[in-house]
């Protein structure tokens, strides 16, 4: 049992919530590992999502399992699942509800009932969310940042928890439109999920070529996992590791003082503060899922991909070079030099 010597938490209440989180978490991977072989890096970059309440964007290539991968997830947690298929024809409407004409049985008066659309649900999966045009794309705007949706001049509150996972195929981009950065930068993570190693797709295709009767548990409750996104906002965070964080995300930024070179030749738009704000948050999540109470420099670093890819632009010149977002933040994490008092 740890002492209060050796956690940095305020109360011996959230010392005992945060065993409970990682108690829960390994249930929560055991029963994803019924349904699911492989993927560790996407599955915790998507629980940490969870842990944090943010959203995240999900990019790979067909038959990953993107979709399996959050489904399971949502019943795994006990949540309220929906599934939008984005296609160039989807309206707003389609997302958020509508009002429709109602005949009253009692009165033989017709009035005006809103209907729900799929946006009100717990996780819900925005299934290639570049087929449709940035008009119906909005639409999930102010659901992913305030919870709520405004519709006919009348705001309805989202219940808790509520998720949004996005995915894109990368491969197929004729009929896409592109996601604004506004939007993007809602998105807490870029994850991205790529084909499994042969061995763990050997057993992709030995448990899904055979007979299926797995069967998930419930994990976590929503009331559950509402009270460590809380637990996760009080986890301490040093001075050092907080001004690390801010400084890799400076760094990505042009025309300021000491900006690097590579960033100054590749890097057309850095990133945001809602940037330093994830790697925090992440951070803070990450480092309770691996029995710490504190956030380490570590934490940091490890989702520095996932919180930065798509929120550094890079130019032409990275364009015609081949540099990728990804190797650009590989130097970042490189360049910026650790503080001498960080954890």
């Amino acid at each position: 049992m740890t002492t209060p010597s050796e956690h940095h938490l305020e109360s011996e209440g959230d010392v005992a919530l945060a065993d409970r989180m990682r108690a829960s978490r390994d249930r929560m991977l055991a029963e994803l590992g019924k349904i699911i072989v492989g993927q560790a890096a996407v599955i915790e970059q998507v629980l940490l999502t969870l842990l944090v309440g943010g959203n995240s964007l999900i990019v790979g290539v067909p038959g990953l399992a993107k979709t399996l991968l959050i489904k399971t997830m949502a019943d795994v947690l006990d949540l309220r699942f929906s599934r939008i298929q984005f296609t160039p024809d989807l309206m707003p409407s389609d997302i958020t509800g509508t009002d429709i004409i109602q005949d009253d049985p009692q009165t033989g008066k017709r009035h005006m009932v809103f209907s729900p659309g799929p946006v009100f649900t717990n996780v819900l999966l925005a299934d290639e969310i570049n087929r449709t045009p940035p008009k119906t794309q909005s639409a999930l705007l102010e659901a992913m940042q305030e919870h709520r949706v405004t519709i006919q001049g009348r705001t309805y509150v989202l219940d808790e928890p509520f998720h949004v996972f996005a995915t894109q195929n990368p491969i197929e981009l004729e009929g896409t439109y592109p996601l604004p950065e506004a939007q993007l930068d809602r998105f807490m993570f870029h994850i991205v999920i790529d084909h499994p190693p042969e061995d763990e797709e050997l057993e992709v295709l030995r448990t899904t070529t055979a007979v299926q009767d797995a069967t998930v548990s419930r994990a976590v409750t929503g009331e559950e996992l509402v009270a460590f996104q809380s637990l996760v906002r009080r986890v301490p965070v040093s001075e050092p590791v907080m001004r690390y964080a801010l400084s890799l995300v400076r760094a990505s930024r042009r025309h300021a003082v000491g900006t690097l070179d590579f960033v100054e030749k590749w890097v057309a738009y850095g990133a945001s503060v809602r940037a330093a704000q994830y790697l925090v948050l992440g951070a803070k999540a990450r480092a309770l899922v691996h029995g710490r109470y504190h956030v380490a420099l570590e934490d940091v670093r490890a989702l520095a991909h996932p919180v930065m890819r798509h929120r550094i632009l890079t130019n032409f010149h990275a364009e015609s070079e081949g540099v990728t977002t990804d190797q650009i933040i590989d130097r970042l994490v490189a360049s910026v030099p650790a503080p001498k008092s960080g954890m």
